[in-house]
């Protein structure tokens, strides 16, 4: 485990595929896809930047309107456990009211149900369709 550091915390900073690859594959063994294009048409972002390296990163997808969507909530497994999580989405969910929106939904897996009421969600019902 990194030792502690200051976590710097930027809304919608320059990012490009070679600074978010990394941080998916280390967090979900994965670089999953082009991020390049999903990041133009986001409502916002926050990154986390350790010592000016990315360790953390969440997605503000939006509806055109008034709902925004909170979507690819990641810390480097090295910094987890630290807040930085918490802080990310609190800063995202700042910023998407400040831009205008008055709900902001997110889906989530059931191991991460204490992390986002922390957050401060509250569970709602929901309906999901797999399409592939």
């Amino acid at each position: 485990m990194r030792g502690w550091t200051l976590i710097e915390y930027r809304i919608k900073p320059t990012l490009s595929n070679t600074l978010l690859m990394p941080l998916f594959e280390a967090t979900w063994g994965e670089a999953g896809k082009d991020y390049e294009p999903v990041l133009a048409r986001s409502l916002t972002y926050v990154a986390a930047y350790a010592d000016a390296e990315l360790i953390g990163f969440v997605n503000v997808a939006w509806d055109g309107s008034i709902h925004a969507f909170l979507l690819d909530t990641t810390v480097h497994p090295e910094y987890q456990r630290r807040g930085i999580g918490t802080e990310l989405v609190r800063r995202a969910a700042a910023e998407a009211k400040h831009l205008g929106m008055h709900w902001l939904h997110v889906d989530y897996e059931e191991h991460l149900t204490g992390f986002y009421a922390d957050c401060g969600f509250k569970k709602a019902n929901a309906g999901l369709i797999r399409l592939d």
